[in-house]
């Protein structure tokens, strides 16, 4: 059964942060905090799984295992990232029922060519409006459960201007959406101009260094957004932790104190250990 939780949300008129996870560690830890939803960013899963850029390589099999398994280990309701669905529209079908069945709650695709590439690099191309459509409509109707929710992003401001973005917005939310995401405008007036006339749920990407001016949850409600996601934090945060923490050991020898550590007991509880250590308590006798 779908989680109702985010749908429920988006009825209240809660505003919906959510931090960008891309693997089970940043997962449990974020799962942990109080979001009201997760988001697995596509960019920071085929990054961790293949060590490749987010340009359409990594497959639904890929995706769908990773994904499965981080809604597996959390309680909060998941916002996955399926790029264009991975193909047609026999694809865009069997990528809704995937993601449905594994217990991911909103399911985001997107109007790019494939191969696909991260919304706020250069040289996106978009497929026509009415083939977006048809996926937008196929991928309504395949879903179970109206609490699984379809997300629907346009790559056109970019390459064909904020107008274009905007008849596909709302192309997209009248075939079915039921959250529509104008990805990259590239300045807080066009956000405003977004929200003024598309008249559905919107989605914001707040991506640290991307080609949209980074806004505080508060902000983005008060323009009229319902959903937020931050998907790069997760992943550039660790990098830069790692990158320091190498360096220290390479230059010292040894971890200096100025490096900032997870606890190792709290990390072995983050892990599920406590359990183990239970199980092997209870039946080591036996």
């Amino acid at each position: 059964m779908t989680d109702a939780r985010l749908r429920e949300a988006l009825e209240a008129k809660e505003f919906i942060l959510a931090p960008g996870v891309f693997d089970l560690i940043s997962a449990l830890i974020a799962d942990r905090l109080g979001f009201k939803a997760l988001y697995v960013t596509g960019y920071g899963t085929v990054a961790s799984h293949l060590g490749l850029p987010d340009a359409g390589i990594a497959t639904y099999r890929d995706m769908i295992e990773r994904i499965g398994q981080i809604v597996k280990m959390t309680k909060t309701p998941v916002i996955a990232d399926a790029d264009t669905g991975y193909g047609g529209l026999l694809n865009v079908r069997h990528t809704v029922r995937g993601y449905e069945e594994a217990g991911v709650t909103a399911i985001q695709i997107e109007d790019q060519e494939f191969p696909k590439k991260c919304g706020h690099t250069p040289n996106r191309r978009v497929i026509a409006l009415e083939d977006m459509v048809r996926k937008v409509k196929v991928a309504s109707d395949a879903r179970s459960s109206r609490d699984f929710l379809i997300i629907a992003r346009t790559d056109a401001r970019t390459s064909l201007g904020l107008d274009e973005a905007l008849r596909r917005g709302e192309a997209y939310r009248e075939a079915g959406a039921d959250i529509v995401f104008i990805e990259s405008p590239e300045s807080e007036e066009e956000m405003q101009r977004i929200a003024g006339q598309i008249k559905a749920p919107l989605f914001a990407n707040m991506v640290n260094g991307g080609r949209t001016p980074l806004l505080s949850a508060e902000r983005l409600q008060a323009l009229g957004y319902a959903i937020a996601i931050h998907p790069a934090l997760g992943f550039l945060s660790v990098g830069a932790a790692l990158d320091k923490a190498y360096r220290d050991l390479r230059d010292n020898g040894i971890t200096s104190p100025q490096i900032d550590l997870y606890s190792f007991a709290e990390f072995n509880k983050l892990l599920g250990f406590e359990d183990v250590w239970d199980f092997e308590r209870r039946y080591s006798e036996i």
